[in-house]
């Protein structure tokens, strides 16, 4: 043994073996991908064009496939989805009331002479 002679390879070998057998792993589970799409959850910044510079002034045809698909975007969650697709917007998401509104139950603040002064109550002044 102490003449270098041994069963195993150099350690740059090992090395080697093991960096490959990691490699094959990881490529195992890599998913490549091919297609790209804007991220509608992401706000798109438009920047203006050059007024002076002639490629960018070439009319180009829109692509009515995006311009839905940013229209979609930018609408609230009640116009995207027919019903609420987590937990936190079924708080709210029918907003009609389940009796109709009747006078004679409505009593709306009213400013008087008594209460002028009260209205808006200061809040921590003291006089």
């Amino acid at each position: 043994m102490a003449d270098g002679s041994s069963d195993r390879g150099p350690p740059d070998a090992l090395q080697s073996r093991f960096h490959s057998e990691r490699a094959n792993k990881e490529r195992q589970w890599q998913l490549v991908f091919t297609k790209y799409t804007v991220n509608p959850l992401q706000p798109v910044h438009m920047v203006a064009r050059k007024p002076m510079s002639w490629h960018e002034n070439v009319h180009e045809p829109t692509d009515d496939e995006f311009l839905n698909l940013l229209h979609r975007a930018v609408l609230v969650p009640r116009k995207k989805y027919s019903e609420p697709q987590t937990e936190s917007q079924e708080i709210g998401w029918n907003t009609t009331p389940l009796v109709p509104l009747d006078c004679r139950f409505y009593f709306p603040r009213r400013i008087t002479e008594i209460t002028i002064h009260g209205y808006p109550a200061p809040r921590g002044e003291k006089s």
